[in-house]
């Protein structure tokens, strides 16, 4: 994605951690790599990246990690994108994921993207695109949830502008949480290179938006309620995101989170490739679904 600046907007997809929530089923994989419904966790918030418009995207994971994802999404040739991986040994908060793709960022803007979170809904594709061709601060979603004191909430004025945000408030002054999807502009590695460790010793995403924040620069961007937002680190919401996605496909008998179809409908890949990756997933009901994706034209 061009944004408006003239630069290219690159992600930074957080895959790495130790998902100590879901152990035993981690203990010997990463969380991203688990299963929802028909498609590895990580699918899904790599179709928001390219459903954003961004195509050149650096994977951050653990080192003993790496090679899985490398065997799981290649060079991303096939998709029409390209991928970097970064190696991280240990987790030093979601702030410390710019620091460690700064080289691959080049001082321009980018989206860092949680590993286990997943959006779908009616206009997410408008609103993912009005946040990527941001020029200028830094751009976040609020979705309104009934258990804000989990996540990050941020408040807003009568005019729909932050006025503040919190990490994990004992007390949240709002029902908005931030998911885990960040829009930053060619500051943000300077910015977050100034933090300083939260009392977790991390350097956190919530002191970086609050950066932005102080300078009247924060964007926010509420979903409404035809968008579903899941963080999907616990076995109950593992197993509700593959409800859901289980019954929307069934129902709709349109796939959510299908890279070659997000692909092939921007036109980054072509009817060959798409035909090409059918073949590769031989007899699956995947497979078949790009087959007819296809064959439909």
């Amino acid at each position: 994605m061009i944004n408006g600046t003239g630069e290219t907007r690159r992600g930074v997809l957080l895959a790495g951690g130790w998902g100590r929530r879901l152990f035993p089923l981690t203990a010997a994989v990463s969380k991203q790599l688990l299963p929802v419904y028909d498609k590895p966790l990580v699918y899904y918030p790599l179709s928001v990246l390219m459903l954003a418009g961004i195509r050149e995207i650096a994977v951050a994971t653990a080192p003993e990690q790496a090679p899985a994802f490398r065997r799981l999404l290649g060079d991303g040739s096939g998709w029409g994108l390209r991928f970097s991986y970064l190696e991280q040994s240990q987790p030093k908060g979601l702030a410390a994921a710019l620091l460690l793709a700064r080289e691959f960022l080049a001082g321009g803007p980018c989206c860092l993207a949680l590993g286990d979170n997943i959006l779908y809904g009616q206009e997410l594709t408008r609103l993912l695109r009005r946040l990527a061709e941001l020029k200028e601060g830094a751009g976040v979603f609020g979705h309104y949830t009934a258990e804000p004191e989990r996540y990050g909430v941020v408040t807003l004025d009568d005019g729909g502008r932050a006025v503040a945000i919190e990490e994990k408030p004992a007390h949240p002054r709002s029902p908005w949480a931030v998911p885990g999807f960040y829009f930053f502009d060619g500051e943000a590695c300077a910015m977050a290179a100034d933090l300083q460790p939260s009392g977790r010793g991390e350097l956190e995403i919530t002191d970086l938006n609050r950066l932005y924040l102080e300078r009247g620069l924060l964007h926010v961007e509420l979903l409404g309620r035809g968008v579903s937002w899941m963080d999907a680190g616990t076995p109950d919401a593992l197993a509700e995101a593959t409800e859901l996605v289980r019954a929307v496909q069934r129902r709709q008998g349109l796939m959510i989170a299908c890279p070659e179809e997000i692909a092939w409908r921007q036109s980054w890949i072509g009817v060959d490739e798409l035909r090409a990756s059918a073949a590769r997933h031989g007899l699956t009901a995947y497979g078949a679904y790009l087959q007819r994706l296809a064959d439909q034209g």
